[in-house]
């Protein structure tokens, strides 16, 4: 892959913005979205957010009973696309203010998706196995993605064959193209903000592991979770 003058010097602001180290004017959401599509490379488009009202969750997009409320993205049609400028996504989220971040799988990842216990002891044991690793978040509702290669969900239940647990019970799921999920710091559904168990990487956010090097330990300790386990 390689870096023009411009996006050098992109990259560079984006990592001082992301520091700390310089003072900006700049919202921190359209920070966090230039940093998804400028130093990560992924698409990120303007979800809804819900709010507390009389007791109730109600979502922005408007809709009386809707399924997935601040859950859900607000208009495709509104995407930031990977590589914009850190000027071109502060613009682009000017015009959709307090959206939340939402990532579509599918495109340059898919994910994994677990309870965040079993992806806690997963990750320990992967990292002390030295195995290849991408993002991980653990969301408010005590659920934990692994970011993997995309083909991941639609090859699942062949993994699952193939390393045994094809017979197994587990809660393990994957996501695929036309899901998405909601980024660090936005807020899900309500319910608080998702947050990185494990940080993007240059490496890790560009070439995320094939998920068969993963989907053992993962389903290994899925399954110990099991009562009777």
């Amino acid at each position: 892959m390689g870096f023009t003058i411009g996006s050098i010097r992109e990259i560079r602001e984006l990592r001082e913005l992301r520091s700390g180290t310089r003072r900006h004017r700049r919202a921190p959401a359209c920070t966090a979205v230039a940093e998804y599509t400028g130093l990560w490379g992924w698409d990120v488009v303007p979800g809804a957010r819900a709010t507390r009202v009389g007791g109730r969750t109600e979502c922005s997009c408007g809709a009386p009973q809707c399924p997935s409320p601040g859950a859900h993205p607000l208009d495709e049609s509104l995407l930031v696309p990977a590589g914009a400028t850190l000027d071109e996504a502060t613009a682009a989220w000017e015009r959709v203010p307090g959206a939340a971040l939402l990532l579509p799988v599918g495109r340059a990842f898919d994910v994994i998706e677990v309870s965040e216990s079993a992806g806690r002891r997963a990750l320990a044991r992967l990292e002390r196995m030295g195995l290849p690793l991408g993002p991980v978040a653990v969301t408010p509702h005590g659920r934990a993605w692994f970011f993997v290669a995309t083909g991941a969900a639609a090859g699942l239940p062949r993994l699952l064959y193939r390393t045994g647990w094809d017979d197994a019970v587990l809660d393990l799921r994957g996501l695929g193209p036309g899901e998405h999920v909601t980024a660090p710091p936005s807020d899900l559904g309500g319910l608080g903000p998702v947050r990185w168990l494990r940080p993007p990487t240059l490496e890790g956010a560009g070439r995320p592991p094939q998920a068969r090097l993963l989907l053992g330990t993962l389903a290994y300790v899925c399954h110990r979770e099991l009562p009777g386990s």
